[in-house]
């Protein structure tokens, strides 16, 4: 009975324990001028979020998202345009922010690569069944070839009895 009333005390004291380890949650705050809140909504629907990577900044909900929002926010505020704000994340975070990276030497591969290992396979896989239809119409075997599958097949048959 005690060691029963223990376990209890121990898991009750270690769930009390991680009650409270939440993080506190960022807040999205909202600016007070609706052109600010139209430009933001636009422009963050433009960036990537950072830590989703498959979200767009006004679609996540993740706290860096939240603070980005607030941070661009704020930029927008203090007058600075679109572009501005842009090059400024640019700056900061690499061309990686942006869903729609400008195609500059560095991005050469992430704009074309689909296509050129689109273009590779197709071009083996063609190389590949020519190569199989030339194998196949090579035409009937040899004598020799003969006389060696049947001894193949001989030796098979005897196997199974």
């Amino acid at each position: 009975m005690r060691f029963y009333r223990f376990i209890i005390v121990t898991l009750l004291m270690s769930a009390l324990a991680h009650a409270g380890a939440a993080e506190p949650q960022s807040i999205d705050t909202a600016s007070a001028n609706p052109v600010v809140e139209e430009r933001l909504k636009s422009l963050s629907h433009e960036l990537r979020c950072l830590v989703c990577q498959n979200e767009t900044l006004g679609d996540s909900r993740a706290d860096l998202a939240i603070d980005l929002r607030n941070e661009i926010r704020a930029l927008m505020e203090k007058g600075y345009s679109d572009k501005q704000v842009v090059t400024y994340l640019v700056a900061r975070y690499g061309d990686f922010v942006r869903f729609r990276p400008p195609l500059k030497s560095t991005t050469v591969l992430l704009w074309f690569g689909p296509f050129i290992l689109m273009v590779l396979g197709s071009s083996l896989l063609i190389v590949y069944l020519i190569r199989r239809r030339k194998r196949i119409n090579a035409g009937p075997l040899s004598q020799g070839e003969q006389q060696r599958l049947r001894n193949l097949l001989t030796k098979l048959a005897g196997n199974r009895t």
